[in-house]
This record gives C-alpha cells, structure tokens and sequence, in this order.
C-alpha cells in the first residue's frame, strides 16, 4: 500500500506506537496518534516520540541527525473518544498488540470499511529481506534469541525483533533486501496480519493462555496458527510433535513442515536420541550435539534450541554454525536465570513463567527441594496441572498477588499444604531466604502475569534479582 498523503491512527501510544508513527512518517504518511486514555499528556507524548527520534516540525524546520520530521500540520493527537468526522478521513488504522480486536471502537473501525493493520503487517508491508517467525504459548523467547544468535553467525544483517522488546516497525527503515529479520509474534500480534508470510515458521507448543483476551480455546489455537495463512509450498514450518494439536495441524499445511520432538525418534525431523539431538531431513542424518554440552537446562530447552536449530538448518545455515553457537548459547533474562548461590541455596528467576504451562517448565528444570514463589495477576487460568507437577520437588509454595488464594485453594484440592501468604515480593524473598537450607533451590516462576504489582515481568523478575542479591 502506498501510504504518501494516506491518514492513518495509530491506536495505542506505547513502544509499537511509537515505533509504527516514525515509520509511517518515514513514508509521508498523514498521522494521528490515538489513545483511550484521557489523562495521558500531549506534551510527554510528544517527548517520547522524540526519544524515538521523531521531531513534530513546523514548516521549514529539518529533522536532525537519523530523526524524521514530521510537519505539524500532517500530525495530530487524540485522547479519549474519536471525532466522528474522522472516521470518514482514514485509509488505515494500526493497532497496538495490547488493544483488544474486538473493542466497540475497533469495531467502529471495521464497519466503516477502514482497513485495521497491526504492527507487524505494517512492518511486513515496508519491509525488505526474509522473515523468520516464532510463536507459541512458551519458549517463544528463548527460541528467537538463539535463532537470532545463530543467524548473526551466518549473515552480515539480521534483526530481532517482534514481542522480545525491539519494536519490529523500528528497524525497517534500515533493511536491506539481503536481510534477515528473526521475529518473536505474540497471539495478540497475529490477530491483525494480513499478508505476512515468513519463509520459515515455528509454532512452539500451545496451551491455554490468554483466555481473558481470546475468550475460547479454539480462538487462540486459531490465531496462533494464523503464522502460516500466507506462506507457500516453498517455505516451511517447524512444529512441535509432542503438541497434539499441532501434530495434527502440520497435516493440513501446504508447506513444507518440519517436526522436532523430545520423546519420539522420527523418520524424518529433528529429535533427541538418547541425549544426542539428531536432524534427519532429505536423507541428511546429521549429529548436532549431546544435551550436555548445551547451558541450557530442561527438556523444554532442548525442545528450544532443536526448534531454533531446525529453522535455522532450514533456511540453510550450515551446521557446524548451528553447533557452535546452540553449545555456547546462555539462558535469556527471566526464564530459568540463574540469579547467585547464597548459604548454599542457589536461586533462579523465571519471572517469564507468566501461565501455568511455563511455569510447569520451570520447577521440571529444577534438579533439588525447591521454595517456590507465584501468583500474580488473574488471566483466568486454572492451576491444578502446575500443582500437580510439582513432584514432590517443592517444600513450601510462597503466594504474592491477586491469584494467591485462588492458587491455595487449588492446591489444597490438590493435596498439597506447604502454604505460605506473603503481601509483597519482598516479604516472599525473606521468607525463602529464612526457611530455605544448603542444597535447596529458590525459583520465582509465578504462573500469572505481573500486572497489578509490576508493569511487566521484566521489572518483576528485576526486582527479584535485587533482593536476592541483597541478602546477607
């Protein structure tokens, strides 16, 4: 779509706001930055987008150094309820991930025949090179970050980009058609592609998530394997065949899928024998290396890094590269991080562990008696299946937040009694820190969304570093 001239709202004005408003003026696009929130501040909105190194300009003034300038009279702010006249002057809207598809106003949108792009389709629409895409409830992270990893080893270009942090419209201005962009897509992201088609795909496993969001299980199944709408005979998909959906799902494509799996050898995929993880595909048997050489714990990280491996080895990176950095690669920020040894008790932040099924993942990597911290905020998820995974590993379940009764009672239910109610993740961290003995873990892995006490689990799972870290 060529977007000169075109008015375009851009709803939501966080990172991906911010990110889609300098690349739609990057393209002389007519811009209007929309928000619900009435008590947002014109001033500070305007300060931000200079950070993000877009400058409203009055007629005759420059941009300067690599920031774009948008004209003043091209741009405009709006803040709680839209104009009726300007439904009748927009050719696109852009969501933000955090708006919700189905909003009265997206809505309002739709019937008045305005196209409704997210962020991602408007960074596919300008953008050059290929695509290499990851969604999945879990993993999605850890999977991106080493896929990126690996394809820096092998191309001169790559981006990172999508739900890890890095705003994917933020970088296109920089692409080139050599390059190759590696992106983490969120549910919330796919609900609003149009015409997006990476050469390779992943969908990583899929378990309830999101429900306050998608309402039914069938919707986010749907939306997750919206990855592979657009792609062709030509492209490929690796799926995880332990996920029964998915197993099924691959049957139904038209590209090219490849399976990996951590409890079957398969004929042809990507698999563990033994403790080796093997690539089989096109009559190839190649070894890539024993799971005790990765630094990666958990059957979900070998799960992890066989997915970066077959998407990468797909694409055509030779092996010896995927070898060399999957073996050096380091655990992200928040999943399953090693945080300090302290009297003998060493301490893991899985701040990333924001449903049930992640959380699962988490206390499995945990190899000795573990105090184990969740709660959070509610997403409407049920927690039996975490409770009962627990195995017998974890000596005293400390709750935080909105869920910790509802999460009590559950595991009451489930029989286990080891309860301890704590008002803050500080009074979680000293109860631990005070009960715990030498050969005993620690893990933050909440199986709820930070919401209501922190911003984001980033912060959630930062703050947890600093208490530990200051324990005498």
């Amino acid at each position: 779509m060529d977007l000169n001239g075109k008015k375009v709202l851009v709803f939501g004005a966080g990172i991906s706001g911010l990110g889609a408003v300098k690349l739609l003026a990057e393209k002389n696009a007519d811009i209007v930055l929309y928000d619900g929130d009435i008590k947002l501040d014109e001033a500070e909105l305007c300060a931000k987008l200079a950070e993000a190194g877009v400058q409203i300009a009055g007629t005759g003034e420059q941009a300067s150094g690599e920031d774009v300038r948008i004209p003043e009279e091209r741009f405009q702010i709006v803040l709680g309820k839209v104009p009726e006249e300007l439904f009748a002057q927009l050719t696109l809207v852009i969501l933000s991930p955090g708006v919700p598809t189905d909003l009265p106003l997206v809505e309002k949108f739709r019937t008045a025949g305005i196209r409704i792009w997210g962020e991602v389709e408007l960074a596919w629409e300008c953008g050059q090179g290929d695509v290499l895409a990851v969604t999945g409830t879990n993993g999605k992270t850890t999977t991106t970050s080493l896929l990126g990893e690996i394809m820096r080893a092998y191309k001169d270009e790559v981006y990172v980009v999508g739900n890890i942090g890095t705003s994917y419209t933020g970088v296109v201005s920089r692409m080139t058609e050599r390059a190759v962009t590696v992106a983490e897509i969120s549910s919330f992201q796919l609900e609003t592609i149009d015409t997006f088609a990476p050469k390779v795909s992943a969908i990583l496993n899929i378990t309830p998530d999101h429900l306050n969001r998608h309402h039914t299980m069938e919707e986010y199944i749907r939306v997750k394997e919206l990855i592979t709408k657009n792609q062709n005979p030509d492209d490929v998909c690796v799926l995880n065949y332990e996920d029964d959906i998915l197993r099924e799902f691959g049957k139904s494509l038209k590209t090219e899928v490849i399976y990996f799996s951590s409890l079957h050898k398969l004929e042809e995929g990507i698999y563990l024998e033994n403790e080796d993880i093997i690539y089989d595909r096109a009559g190839q048997r190649i070894r890539l290396c024993s799971v005790r050489e990765l630094n990666l714990v958990g059957r979900h990280n070998h799960e992890n890094v066989m997915a970066a491996a077959a998407m990468a080895l797909a694409y055509g990176v030779p092996a010896d590269i995927v070898r060399r950095v999957i073996c050096a690669f380091k655990a992200v920020e928040h999943r399953i991080e090693f945080v300090r040894e302290h009297r003998g008790v060493v301490y893991y932040n899985d701040s990333k562990g924001t449903n049930p099924d992640a959380a699962i993942k988490g206390i499995q990597a945990m190899d000795r008696p573990t105090l184990l911290i969740g709660g959070g905020y509610d997403k409407n998820s049920s927690y039996e299946e975490w409770i009962n995974a627990f195995d017998g590993k974890v000596k005293y379940l400390i709750l935080i937040g909105q869920t910790r009764e509802k999460i009590a009672q559950a595991a009451r239910e489930c029989g286990f009694e080891d309860i301890i109610l704590a008002d803050s993740l500080e009074e979680a961290v000293q109860i631990c820190a005070d009960r715990a003995e030498s050969g005993d873990a620690v893990l933050l892995s909440p199986a709820c969304a930070s919401w209501g006490m922190f911003p984001n689990y980033e912060v959630r799972g930062r703050r947890f570093k600093e208490l530990v870290n200051q324990l005498a």
